[in-house]
This record gives structure tokens, C-alpha cells and sequence, in this order.
């Protein structure tokens, strides 16, 4: 199980779950966790690590390495050609964000969700996020307490309104 592998090694980075101010921020957190190294590597392509390492609070949702390789698939990218698109890179990658601790419980469901890209998602009843396009991704794993946020593992990159 990769996602449980995730989620084991982002609560190792990040303290355990607790909320101890000295835990990795987001960055740190993604950078300590193997199967985020496609998020990691996109992340500094972007030019966003000083904004995800800043104080926050911030609340990612993180899409696995698999994730992303079914990403590429569907937009017939090679890994390169992605990291190389920086306005795209960022785009997709921002839509990932929102502004604030946004802790699983405090998800507010079936109402849009803004991002710092501008866009808006919905979570719904079933914890599954409806992106822009109409697309679907299941949250893995949640509430992962950083120094800076929390980061929600996710089955499926999302992607923002075309």
C-alpha cells in the first residue's frame, strides 16, 4: 500500500500528528516522504518552496508519485515536459493549496473550496474532491500536522477549470 506508506512517513516527518511547533514545515515534511518526490520536484520547478515553507497556515493536498504518472498519462506528458511548463506547473500546483489549517473535520463539505490558484473544488459527503474539470480524487490520508499547516494526501492530481 503506497498511500499507507505516505501517510506513515508524512506523520514521521511532521512529529507523530502532533501539533509540536519544531516539525517539519510542508516542504520538509513532502521532501521526507518518498512517495511525494514527484510533488517535491514539481514543487521546486515551480519556484514554490519559499511559499510552502513560509508560516502559514497553509493546507495542501498532496497527490502521490502515482498520481502524478496518471496524470501524465492523461495529458500525454513526459515528467520532463511537465516540469519544464512552469505557468502550468503553477497553476495545477496552487490549486492544491488553501489558505488556513483546514483540518478533515473543518472541511466544509459540498460548498466551494478556493485555492490560491483562484479556482475553487468541492469536497464531498464521501470526502472525495471534485475538481475543476469534473474530475474525482479520494483523500488518502488526512490531518497531517506540519509547522506551518497540514497536508491531506490524495489519490489524483486536480486540476483547476480549463
Amino acid at each position: 500500500m503506497l498511500l499507507a506508506g505516505a501517510a506513515a512517513g508524512l506523520l514521521a516527518a511532521c512529529g507523530g500528528g502532533d501539533d509540536d511547533p519544531a516539525s517539519a514545515n510542508i516542504v520538509g515534511t513532502a521532501q521526507a516522504t518518498p512517495d511525494l518526490s514527484i510533488l517535491v520536484e514539481a514543487v521546486v520547478a515551480a519556484g514554490l518552496v519559499d511559499a510552502l515553507s513560509a508560516p502559514g497556515p497553509l493546507t495542501v493536498f498532496a497527490p502521490t508519485n502515482a498520481a502524478f504518472a496518471s496524470l501524465l498519462t492523461e495529458l500525454h506528458l513526459s515528467k520532463e515536459a511537465l516540469l519544464a511548463d512552469k505557468t502550468l506547473l503553477t497553476a495545477v500546483l496552487t490549486y492544491h493549496v488553501v489558505p488556513g489549517r483546514v483540518l478533515k473535520a473543518d472541511v466544509p463539505l459540498n460548498t466551494p473550496i478556493a485555492t490560491l490558484q483562484g479556482a475553487t473544488f468541492r469536497v464531498g459527503n464521501d470526502l472525495r474532491i471534485t475538481d475543476g474539470r469534473g474530475r474525482s480524487a479520494g483523500i488518502a490520508a488526512t490531518d497531517i500536522l506540519c509547522s506551518n499547516g497540514v497536508v491531506h494526501v490524495i489519490d489524483k492530481v486536480i486540476l483547476p477549470p480549463a
